[in-house]
């Protein structure tokens, strides 16, 4: 089948490799050619395991091609799929400014019958905004369908998820789509995927309510952990408990300093929002964007305790810069946010992260210092700080860091170490939601 994926972006690059993986023939349009000519050189925009390796293959077999014609794209392909971004707008709603933009410029090319699909993350009634838009700016009278499939993408395991998912939600206007979004799907159907056809607004709701609750779990932990602070009960066995009722699972209950990245923040946000304007006032979710709000005053908080309650001249290392391992992804990440309150409290921050040192260094920010490993970020630090999972951090030598630490304290907010291990090692160590 020929497809074309228009935005090259995380979610377009990975849809696009994947589906060529499957058989395909995949064209990624994007109209910044810089991004164009680096993939055609197989340059990855983003750090994703695995995804250079996968585009490298399907290059030389001729089943994935990268390019900023759109119309050729478009011409060619049965199915079109937007994988645009969808930012925050400073309402609070997704802006689809670049999504309409897209449907325009299909509109304008459509040439034969196509089934368009929505593949980024989109409030419910956009599958209609784009068939209007088709509709009125499509030069002949082609037939076209619009779908819906909306990605459950894990940054850091996006490749495993596609090929491997635990569900394919399809909505679709019309049986033709429909059966040929599922024929797209066929090689999934032999690993006995569930796949989840509805219509294209029930689509549209499923990506949303899915990551709504999702956040919902690991607020709600967060919130237990501090309990189990105050009353000297250890969170990971509450959560263990908790999760080994099938009702309730085992994921997404890891306490630690708030949840972030591309998705989540946005995402909430956007459903609050989209509640509002329907008159559906969504409290849970407007809680949830509340407790994660303030995990970051909370993990400051047991910063400036363990520096003995005055950052001020003192100098943290901090370990991790992206809001989850296995990514290069700073976006909303909780650890850059508590770089920034340290700053702003008076401290100097000494940094390092396995990826995104690159990224991150290419915005200065005054009293940080980027650092080559983490016990460069630990020479002189007043406290060390876990802010990341990876998993490099997980067995550091303690004695080295503590020789070239000015002050034995560990603060870890992953809960990465085991507290009795730790001080026996001699650091004065503080985690969350452990006594």
């Amino acid at each position: 089948m020929n497809i074309a994926v228009v935005g090259t972006g995380y979610v377009g690059l990975v849809t696009g490799s994947c589906f060529s993986e499957f058989g395909n023939h995949v064209v990624c349009v994007d109209n910044d050619a810089g991004k164009i000519e680096k993939l055609l050189r197989n340059e990855m925009p983003i750090y994703e395991p695995g995804l250079d390796a996968l585009v490298e293959r399907n290059v030389k077999a001729g089943r994935l091609a990268f390019t900023t014609d759109l119309r050729g794209a478009v011409e060619n392909a049965l199915v079109v799929f937007i994988a645009v971004g969808t930012p925050q707008g400073n309402d609070g709603r997704a802006d689809l400014s670049f999504v309409r933009e897209v449907a325009r410029e299909v509109a304008e090319n459509l040439n034969a019958y196509k089934v368009v699909v929505t593949k980024s993350t989109v409030p419910a009634g956009t599958g209609t905004t784009v068939r209007a838009i088709i509709e009125k700016h499509r030069k002949a009278p082609h037939a076209f369908s619009v779908a819906s499939n909306p990605e459950f993408l894990r940054e850091g395991s996006a490749i495993e998820d596609f090929l491997r998912p635990n569900r394919v939600v399809i909505g679709c206007e019309d049986e033709t789509a429909a059966a040929i979004m599922k024929d797209l799907y066929r090689p999934l159907y032999l690993i006995e995927t569930p796949v989840v056809i509805t219509n294209v607004v029930t689509a549209e709701v499923i990506k949303y309510a899915a990551n709504a609750f999702l956040a919902t779990k690991i607020s709600f932990i967060n919130e237990i952990a501090d309990l189990c602070e105050k009353v000297g009960a250890d969170v990971h066995d509450v959560a263990r408990g908790m999760g080994l009722d099938q009702r309730i699972g085992r994921k997404f209950l890891h306490p630690g300093p708030g949840y972030g990245g591309s998705c989540f923040p946005k995402d909430t946000r956007a459903i609050l929002e989209l509640g509002r304007d329907h008159d559906v006032p969504l409290k849970i979710v407007a809680a949830v964007i509340e407790v994660n709000s303030g995990r970051i005053a909370t993990s400051l908080d047991k910063i400036v305790k363990a520096l003995g309650g005055s950052p001020k001249g003192k100098t943290v290392a901090l370990l991790g810069l992206t809001f989850k391992p296995n990514t290069d992804d700073l976006r909303e990440s909780p650890a850059m946010a508590i770089l920034d309150g340290m700053v702003e409290a008076g401290a100097k921050v000494r940094a390092y992260d396995p990826i995104a040192m690159p990224i991150a260094s290419q915005s200065p920010r005054e009293g940080v210092r980027y650092c080559g490993d983490e016990y460069e970020a630990a020479s002189g630090a007043d406290a060390l700080v876990v802010a990341t999972e990876w998993n490099q951090f997980r067995a550091l030598d303690a004695d080295r860091l503590r020789s070239v630490m000015k002050a034995p304290v560990i603060v870890d907010l992953r809960n990465v170490y085991e507290p009795e291990t730790m001080r026996a090692k001699g650091f004065a160590y503080s985690c969350v939601g452990r006594s």
